[in-house]
């Protein structure tokens, strides 16, 4: 790939010097700082272990670009902040795209279009074009295919946090939780949500409450309860994890939109501990009367130098109308300059009731709270433009995948003090976003940094950090006996 080389454009002075600019640089790049991620990625073998398992239902001998190819692409251009399929039109000509995505930059090549994407998306094929719609077989075979693709990528993405593991987990903390995502359009199943005041999708998460890993992403309409779906989701994750560890602690917790029936049924028969956020209702505040007077008379006497109290209370005797059995119930009660606040969590969990709530239930502001944001914010997965649904459901996975490399990537680079709890953004701005100029020869393509790059060194020690975990983690090691598990506080 050359760059024609146009006239000289002489502009101002800086002291005797003349500032000139030409068009005669060759090819530059503003990513290579994702050099290293990919190559991360390519010796976990991430992106193409999904892609094995993707369903195409595309004639195989007429493909341009396959699974992996395509997943690549999307992936590194979500991590790289451009997370629409359209940026393809001018990323598709790019030399460090080309390389990311396993295509030389110095072939005649290009990526897939943005129309490419967008058809992927669809599991689309041009097979049996010329038959009326009616009879093509072929499309029962891509909606097969759009479904398989979900429920698989979702199955890989606790595949991938099992084998990442560097040792077995004495517990895993699963944190479940919806987040918004406003639509645009006539998008189906984008439905009018009265709480949020828009029209949007409602998806589920579920995150590993210790790294934040992503564990589950299912899209759904936009008037969903919090809890639809929750129980199907942990029920997969909770069967694949004991395939492996069958003794493992599971800790399921969420807010009081999963405080329902069905799943605290399911947690209690599966042997799970569990603790979400209970809703206030005329009960709890009759039995927490006496506390929050008796704390009212504490704070008259010593606002002047606390200007917020708390207590908090365990009631193991309250049982809801739709309960099959009474649970136990912690109660925190607040007096502050603001007024009075009551919180409520139901919890099958020993332990002191300001313990639970202050050392393991707040945390959800951590996980899933910190990682929903980076993944709104940092990668941009309320951006689902798609028409259909099912296509927009597989775009959000295409975010929760950069996501999955991004909390691995960090996990691998925890050693450096400065990226150990950097979000995505930190990550994008300090080393993925530097120039590098590209030389192309018969035996290397080279990606030639600034000497000058202020961030050079950082990136080197990343750099030697992740080699270093991948030779730990690829190492084969030996089994040994686990210490029983204790619960976390």
């Amino acid at each position: 790939m050359t760059t024609a080389c146009f006239e000289q454009l002489t502009l101002f002075k800086v002291e005797k010097q003349q500032v000139t600019v030409d068009f005669c640089g060759g090819d530059v790049v503003s990513d290579a700082g994702l050099l290293s991620v990919r190559e991360f990625d390519k010796q976990l073998g991430i992106l193409s272990g999904l892609a094995e398992r993707f369903p195409d239902p595309r004639s195989q001998k007429d493909i341009t670009y396959t699974s992996e190819n395509l997943l690549t692409q999307r992936v590194y251009q979500i991590l790289a902040d451009y997370p629409d399929a359209n940026d393809a039109q001018t990323l598709r000509h790019n030399p460090l795209f080309k390389t990311l995505a396993d295509v030389s930059p110095s072939e005649d090549s290009t990526l897939a279009s943005g129309s490419t994407l967008n058809r992927f998306h669809y599991a689309f094929t041009r097979r049996q074009a010329n038959v009326p719609i009616e009879d093509r077989d072929v499309l029962l075979e891509c909606q097969d295919a759009l479904n398989g693709r979900l429920t698989l990528s979702n199955q890989y993405l606790v595949d991938l946090f099992m084998r990442t593991r560097t040792k077995r987990p004495n517990y895993i903390i699963i944190d479940l939780d919806a987040t918004d995502d406003p639509t645009h359009g006539q998008q189906t199943l984008s439905l009018f949500h009265g709480f949020y005041d828009q029209y949007q999708y409602y998806p589920l998460l579920a995150f590993d409450g210790e790294s934040g890993f992503p564990l589950a992403s299912w899209l759904r309409v936009g008037t969903a309860h919090a809890s639809w779906g929750a129980v199907d989701t942990l029920e997969q994750i909770v069967t694949t994890l004991r395939q492996q560890w069958p003794d493992l602690m599971i800790i399921v917790r969420g807010d009081s939109g999963f405080s329902v029936p069905e799943l605290i049924d399911y947690c209690e028969a599966e042997a799970l501990y569990y603790c979400f956020g209970y809703a206030s209702n005329e009960v709890l505040k009759r039995k927490t009367e006496d506390a929050l007077n008796d704390l009212q008379t504490y704070y008259n006497f010593y606002s002047h130098r606390e200007p917020s109290v708390q207590r908090f209370e365990r009631y193991e005797d309250y049982q809801a109308g739709s309960w099959s059995a009474p649970r136990s119930i912690l109660a925190k009660i607040e007096i502050n300059r603001q007024g009075t606040n009551r919180r409520f969590v139901v919890t099958n969990m020993s332990g002191h009731p300001q313990g639970l709530y202050h050392g393991f239930y707040v945390k959800r502001g951590d996980v899933p709270e910190r990682s929903i944001g980076e993944l709104k914010n940092g990668l941009h997965a309320d951006r689902l433009s798609q028409s259909g649904f099912r296509a927009n459901a597989m775009r959000l996975l295409e975010h929760t995948m950069a996501y999955a490399i991004t909390v691995l990537y960090r996990e691998a680079a925890a050693s450096v003090p400065e990226m150990a709890r950097a979000e995505v953004s930190t990550w994008r701005s300090r080393l993925w976003k530097v120039g590098a100029v590209v030389r192309t020869s018969t035996r290397r393509i080279w990606f030639h940094f600034s000497t000058t790059w202020p961030y050079r060194e950082l990136w080197q020690r990343v750099h030697e950090a992740v080699t270093d975990y991948l030779e730990q983690l690829l190492t084969p090691r030996t089994v040994l006996p686990q210490p029983r598990p204790t619960m976390p506080m």
